[in-house]
């Protein structure tokens, strides 16, 4: 019986071991790529111009920090439209979870086939391109507006790319366009595993698809929704860059410039190196105490946490 079990423990640490070892390179790129560029950061304590090796380069300290407050003006606009977007991809959330529900509610599985694809594609087409379709389609003498145009429904074309008013909604809602079906598929994957036995008990109970829906389905993802729910709040300061650097353009600058683009105009266009690190540095500290933040909240409302 000792024997036995000795022999069970063996077995258990040899799998943990394989598995070890199996994670090892995986561990290794993570660190390669996401640890040793930290370095980096040592730039935004240092007056840094390219050319010049940072050991000849004259010692900055916190100044580049303290240039935040000075340029707060600018730096509270650019804070204003990442939050802003931010938020309004939070409350779009659900609907990721409400389109894998839909699919997983179809009945037709070529029909289901068909929808995924063609709502998953987006996600693997490239910024410039989605630019390119999304002004063939909404400039000013894209193909909306001349349609309009000619049913006399409007009287002179609407640039939907270039209104200030409405860019923020106009942003979110290409990101749902692009993200709506690559989002769902983690959701499907928590709903496949929902034990199926639910299902059956609740139909014989004579429960309807609404009712098994609700009670059975949405409780069965709940957890899945707020382990993402919870990082996504941890990266609102994080919207991305592609999007908005092809998107960019004067007429929205003051509403679409998010705090990458923005330092990525300070870095790469004006060659300010350093405020840029520090930035990148900022952003960092700040995302990962808005993680151990609603982290704890969620420990103590929930009773479960993601770290």
């Amino acid at each position: 019986m000792i024997q036995a079990e000795r022999s069970g423990v063996r077995f258990k640490l040899s799998n943990r071991m394989k598995l070890f070892w199996m994670a090892v390179p995986f561990l290794i790129v993570v660190f390669i790529f996401n640890y040793i560029p930290l370095f980096g950061w040592i730039y935004a304590f240092f007056d840094y111009r390219p050319g010049v090796p940072l050991w000849k380069t004259p010692f900055a300290g916190v100044d580049y920090f303290k240039l935040m407050y000075e340029e707060r003006k600018d730096l509270f606009n650019v804070l204003r439209n990442t939050m802003i977007m931010s938020v309004l991809g939070l409350l779009c959330t659900p609907l990721f979870a409400a389109f894998a529900i839909f699919l997983n509610e179809m009945k037709s599985k070529s029909f289901k086939k068909v929808v995924q694809i063609t709502t998953t594609l987006p996600n693997f087409i490239s910024w410039v391109l989605v630019y390119a379709v999304f002004f063939m389609f909404f400039s000013s003498d894209g193909f909306i507006n001349k349609v309009l145009f000619n049913f006399g429904w409007i009287d002179s074309p609407t640039n939907v790319l270039g209104n200030n008013d409405i860019v923020w909604y106009v942003q979110t809602g290409i990101v749902m366009w692009k993200g709506l079906g690559w989002g769902a598929i983690i959701y499907l994957a928590a709903i496949a595993g929902i034990d199926q036995e639910q299902y059956d008990a609740a139909k014989v109970d004579g429960a309807g698809r609404f009712r098994t829906i609700w009670h059975i389905t949405v409780p069965g993802i709940l957890p899945t929704f707020f382990v993402l729910l919870l990082l996504d709040i941890s990266n609102m300061l994080s919207n991305g860059f592609d999007q908005y650097f092809v998107f960019y353009n004067p007429l929205v600058a003051s509403h679409i410039e998010v705090l990458d683009y923005y330092t990525y105009r300070v870095g790469m266009l004006n060659s300010d190196f350093s405020y840029s690190t520090a930035l990148g540095i900022s952003k960092t500290v700040i995302s990962i105490v808005l993680l151990f933040t609603v982290n704890n909240l969620a420990k103590r409302v929930r009773g479960e946490s993601i770290i």
